[in-house]
C-alpha cells in the first residue's frame, strides 16, 4: 500500500494508521527525502506500528550525519545506511535491526552476519563505514549549523534572484543541506549542463533516476504540474562548501535561467 504525500512531501501519520489492515506486516518510510529534503514524522509513525504490533523500517540514508538517527529515539526496529552518504567507502551499507525483529535472510549458507547474509564479509568496507559514521556523528553538532546557514542563503538568494523560482520541500522540517527548487521556463537537462560549464555540479529529480525525461516521481506526487516539475533543480551542501561558492551560484544561476529562458522565448 503506497501512501499519498501533502505538497511539501510528507506522509500523515493518520493515513499510515488507517491504511494498517491485519495483512500488514511492515511498515517503511523515509526520514528524509532524497530529492526535496523533506524530513518525516518517522517518530509519530513508530508509535503508531508499535501499538499494532507490526516492524517499522526507515530508509536513513539520507539522513547520516545531519541528524540524530538514535534507534530509540526515533523508535525504529529496523534503519538502512548507506556509506557514501556520510563520506564512507562506495558499496556499502548498514542495516540496524533491533533484537527479536523477524528477518528472513537475503542469502543462506553460513551463519555470518548474525544468520542474515552469508557469504564471506566485506571487513574493509564495514570498518570504513564506521569510522566515517563515527566522524559525522562527532561533527555534527559544528557541521549542522554551518550547511543550514549555506541552506538558507541558497534558498533565500535564489528565490530573490530568479523570477517565479518556487522553494520544494518543507520550509523548515528538511535537511540541513539540502535546497530544492522548481524553476518555470527552463527544463532541467538544459539548466544542469549549463551550470556545469560553469563549474556547478547541481541535480534534478534523484541518482537513482538520473537519465530519465519523465517528471520527478516526488514533486507530481505532491502537487507540482508535469509543467513545472520539468525545471526541478536540486543544490547540496557538503562540507567542503564554502560561503564564497554559495555566493558564486547565486551569481551564475539566475544569469543561466535569464539566458535560457530568451532561448525558450526565441524558439
Amino acid at each position: 500500500t503506497e501512501l499519498p504525500v501533502d505538497r511539501y512531501g510528507r506522509v500523515d501519520p493518520a493515513d499510515v494508521e488507517a491504511a494498517i489492515t491485519a495483512r500488514t506486516v511492515l511498515i517503511s518510510v523515509m526520514t528524509a527525502n532524497n530529492e526535496v529534503g523533506t524530513l518525516q514524522p518517522v517518530r509519530e509513525i513508530a508509535d503508531i506500528a508499535r501499538r499494532h504490533g507490526i516492524p517499522f523500517h526507515t530508509d536513513a540514508v539520507q539522513a547520516a550525519g545531519a541528524m540524530d538517527l538514535h534507534v530509540d529515539h526515533l523508535g525504529v526496529d529496523l534503519l538502512s545506511l548507506s556509506a557514501h552518504k556520510f563520506y564512507g567507502p562506495k558499496g556499502v551499507g548498514i542495516l540496524y535491526v533491533r533484537r527479536g525483529t523477524p528477518l528472513i535472510p537475503t542469502q543462506t549458507g553460513g551463519p555470518h552476519e548474525g544468520q542474515r547474509r552469508a557469504g564471506t564479509e566485506n571487513v574493509p568496507g564495514i570498518v570504513g563505514a564506521a569510522a566515517a559514521l563515527r566522524l559525522a556523528e562527532e561533527r555534527r553538532a559544528e557541521e549542522v549549523p554551518r550547511l543550514q546557514a549555506l541552506r538558507d542563503r541558497l534558498i533565500e538568494g535564489i528565490l530573490e534572484a530568479v523570477p517565479g523560482a518556487e522553494l520544494t520541500g518543507h520550509p523548515t522540517e528538511r535537511l540541513p543541506h539540502n535546497a530544492s527548487f522548481v524553476i518555470p521556463g527552463v527544463e532541467a537537462d538544459a539548466l544542469l549542463a549549463a551550470l556545469d560549464l560553469r563549474g556547478i555540479g547541481a541535480a534534478s529529480g534523484s541518482a537513482c533516476t538520473s537519465g530519465s525525461v519523465e517528471p520527478s516521481h516526488v514533486l507530481l506526487a505532491m502537487g507540482v504540474p508535469p509543467e513545472k516539475a520539468v525545471g526541478s533543480l536540486r543544490l547540496t551542501l557538503g562540507r567542503s562548501n564554502t560561503p564564497e561558492e554559495v555566493a558564486y551560484v547565486l551569481e551564475v544561476v539566475p544569469e543561466v535561467v535569464e539566458r535560457l529562458r530568451k532561448v525558450v522565448l526565441a524558439g
